[in-house]
């Protein structure tokens, strides 16, 4: 049987080095790669969905291939802007108002997901209107590919040995380098494999065997609501960030809960937009 003094070391951290390799003084990092693979995979995959005929309405997605390359760019500008702001709006805005170069030294902070997300819906909203592309169906493929980010992105927080969980006794808990001498929860793990792999084949099962990119909006609204329970549930094994600590004295609210309960509410409302929406278009 476990006990306190057993979680001093349970499982140490494996010795990964956060540089993947270095070109003369050019340190090239794990996280840097990560957001490269997941954009990469993310728009290989969004091509193979606008390509398969079959999972369309008339048998023919309402964006093009050329639309998906033109639109990388704007998905990377929205991710990284987007999660640096959102971090300091909603992780670091103290500090940054005290010192704001603060919210320049990419350094001293993260990045947030759901400021990410609002930076991709903005960019999404405006590529969309910018080219006459039906949004909502932009906002399904893009909901579509998104957890291959997120799990390169979780990933790469283990290796960083960042946003690690609460203390545990867990036998696959693991001592980080940075989270003192007691074992953790490898909550980022967790979430590679909920919001990550988990919601991907969600997702692929409802694309391609229920065929709910013929319904816009549909896709996006499942994605919205199975990300934020992925989270919500994640949120009581992680540590919650230093700066905000538990909200309100309850021992257990967490900024990531707070903000992932309103993509409920929205992921909800998309759905049965798009519900009522497709029961319009069937004849009477």
């Amino acid at each position: 049987m476990l006990t306190p003094a057993s979680l001093l070391a349970i499982i140490p951290f494996p010795e990964i080095d956060p540089v993947a390799f270095a070109i003369g003084p050019l340190a090239i990092h794990w996280y840097g790669l990560a957001y490269v693979a997941g954009i990469l995979l993310g728009w290989y995959y969004a091509r193979r969905l606008v390509l398969a005929t079959r999972l369309w309405r008339n048998g023919q997605a309402p964006m093009t291939i050329a639309h998906l390359d033109d639109f990388i760019v704007w998905v990377a500008l929205g991710i990284v802007l987007g999660g640096r702001i959102g971090y300091v709006l909603f992780y670091d805005l103290q500090a940054v108002s005290e010192n704001p170069l603060r919210a320049f030294e990419i350094w001293n902070g993260g990045m947030s997901f759901h400021g990410g997300l609002i930076g991709t819906i903005i960019a999404m909203a405006l590529f969309a209107r910018r080219n006459a592309i039906a949004m909502w169906s932009l906002f399904d493929v893009i909901a579509a590919v998104v957890p291959i980010g997120l799990f390169f992105g979780r990933i790469a927080n283990f290796v960083n040995g960042e946003l690690w969980g609460r203390v545990s006794m867990a036998p696959w808990a693991i001592v980080f380098p940075t989270g003192g001498p007691l074992a953790r929860h490898p909550s980022q793990l967790y979430e590679a494999g909920l919001e990550g792999i988990t919601l991907f084949f969600i997702l692929a099962f409802i694309t391609h065997r229920l065929l709910t990119l013929k319904t816009p909006g549909l896709t996006a609204g499942m994605f919205l609501t199975g990300y934020a329970f992925c989270r919500i549930f994640v949120e009581f094994f992680r540590e919650p960030d230093a700066q905000l600590g538990y909200l309100l004295g309850t021992g257990w609210l967490t900024m990531g809960m707070v903000l992932s309960t309103p993509m409920i509410v929205v992921g909800v409302w998309a759905i049965i937009r798009a519900r009522r929406a497709a029961a319009a278009l069937q004849p009477v």
